[in-house]
């Protein structure tokens, strides 16, 4: 616990350094306060690397807070103004329209995060919402934070959950929620495109000088620090999609202010990840022409980092065709980051440590067979990691995951024999490959079990269960292993939904 995140009494102190900039980033409001709300869980550990006491956090006053229903010392709360460029069409204005930023901690680790409660009210952006949140929702975006965490991927995470004691109306009434997200901060690609779009240059600039400040420091001692700010948030988003393919996680919805320039995984909605593999798999039931797609993803992140080039522009020169060719020039680094990232990542999974000619075609051709074969793309790779280098006879087990078992034996042959020019030992590849193949994920069918559990009985063992196993993804819990069974057909979820 630090004295700059707790006190005697207080469960949360915060500051708000994004209230510091001009009046049209943000509308100055409240959380609207809820009927009766209850801890449904509290993230303990999440609450230790911030510094803050989550027995304080769990008490009535700390519930309170959590809630909306009071507002902690030195919070300023608002809710920030973006727009965005929604399945490619620009929507000029959109905004926090149920969430509210209270502030921001800094944590043991010297580190700024964000305090944002999601679910906290009707906003001036609300438009039509009501403003509030959806149990399952709540629930869904707890565990795939949880699960990113776990992997390793730079994500936001969820504090708490707390239900409000009040129904909210989607297709049925549901269970309302309030869920308390952290995040590096919550400036989007769309946030920069609200006031670029308005010819706020003064605006553009203010915000870019706060990234720089928050997240990018290095950059401000650049001979030009915007095109700095430009290819580092290239460099870290397009690293990001290159750990999300590595893992088989499909966004969703990946519009322009669902993208944080922080470079975390940020607005989980109809997110899954995958189970059997295939490049084209669509889960989100908006997007219905297949746009952001697993496989379309690194090309969609490559326009969203346009769009902010794009705003960006005035800043980086007042000649437009310099400033079009610095800008070009630190979009460049996109593919190189994202290459590094998940070409390296694949060869890691199939255990190469060196480089040879012809690696990349190995581990694609893997890939290509999965796909043509309908084998589980977590299990596949978590079961290369067991199999031992001179030993094809302990394949059994993935080539049961091929619709065709003798499918997969002319590729091992080609790896085996890729193996014999590594230098380390099998136990130690093994344990390097176990260490970056996941045995569990967050499956549909599990996340769906869970919210159903809850919301039809308040059970929540389903989703312990599920929270255990996917925060420590890389151990073999045996006691757990049901959680690395990919659906039955009866249990398969062909559509994840926004909840909004």
């Amino acid at each position: 616990m630090t004295a700059a995140n707790t006190a005697a009494g207080e469960p949360l102190r915060l500051a708000n350094s994004y209230s510091t900039l001009p009046e049209t980033f943000y509308a100055r409001i409240a959380p609207t306060p809820v009927a009766s709300p209850s801890l449904i869980r509290i993230n303990r550990a999440l609450a230790e690397q911030l510094g803050l006491d989550a027995d304080a956090l769990s008490s009535p006053a700390g519930i309170e807070m959590l809630a909306g229903n009071r507002v902690p010392e030195g919070a300023e709360p608002l809710a920030m103004a973006y727009a965005g460029h929604q399945f490619g069409q620009f929507v000029p204005s959109l905004g926090d329209g149920r969430a509210v930023l209270l502030g921001e901690i800094s944590g043991p680790d010297g580190l700024r995060r964000d305090i944002h409660l999601k679910g906290a009210g009707r906003t001036p952006f609300s438009r039509s919402g009501d403003g509030r949140a959806a149990l399952g929702p709540v629930l869904r975006e707890y565990v795939l934070g949880e699960a990113m965490a776990g992997l390793g991927i730079p994500t936001t995470r969820a504090l708490a959950m707390v239900a409000t004691g009040e129904p909210v109306y989607r297709e049925r009434i549901e269970p309302g929620a309030v869920l308390t997200r952290v995040a590096a901060s919550h400036v989007r690609v769309g946030t920069f495109e609200y006031f670029a779009r308005r010819g706020q240059r003064d605006s553009v600039r203010a915000l870019a000088d706060y990234v720089i400040a928050r997240h990018y420091a290095d950059c401000a001692q650049a001979d030009n620090p915007y095109r700095a700010l430009l290819q580092a948030v290239v460099e870290r988003q397009a690293a990001l999609i290159g750990q999300w393919l590595l893992v088989g996680f499909i966004h969703g919805v990946m519009n322009t202010d669902n993208m944080a320039v922080s470079g975390e995984t940020i607005d989980y909605g109809p997110c899954a990840f995958m189970d059997t593999y295939h490049p084209q798999t669509v889960y989100s039931s908006i997007d219905r022409g297949g746009r952001y797609g697993y496989d379309q993803q690194p090309r969609i992140g490559f326009w969203n980092l346009t769009q902010l080039a794009n705003c960006l522009l005035p800043l980086l020169d007042d000649d437009m065709e310099t400033a079009k060719q610095q800008a070009h020039a630190a979009l460049d680094a996109y593919g190189p980051s994202f290459e590094q990232t998940y070409l390296g990542g694949l060869r890691a999974k199939i255990g190469l440590a060196q480089m040879h000619e012809g690696d990349d075609d190995l581990v694609l051709d893997l890939l290509t067979k999965m796909a043509e074969q309908e084998a589980d793309f977590t299990n596949t790779f978590r079961g290369l990691s067991n199999t031992a280098a001179d030993d094809p006879a302990g394949d059994a087990a993935v080539r049961a995951l091929f619709s065709d078992p003798h499918a997969f034996d002319p590729w091992a042959e080609r790896w085996r024999a890729r193996l014999s020019l590594e230098t380390r030992p099998d136990a130690q590849r093994s344990a390097a490959m176990r260490a970056v193949n996941p045995a569990y994920i967050p499956r549909n069918h599990r996340v769906q079990q869970a919210i159903d559990a809850a919301m039809d009985d308040m059970d929540l063992t389903p989703l312990d269960e599920l929270l255990q196993v996917v925060s420590r993804p890389f151990d073999d819990h045996d006691a757990l292993a049901e959680y690395r069974r990919p659906p039955q057909p009866q249990e398969v979820v062909h559509r994840t939904f926004c909840g909004t």
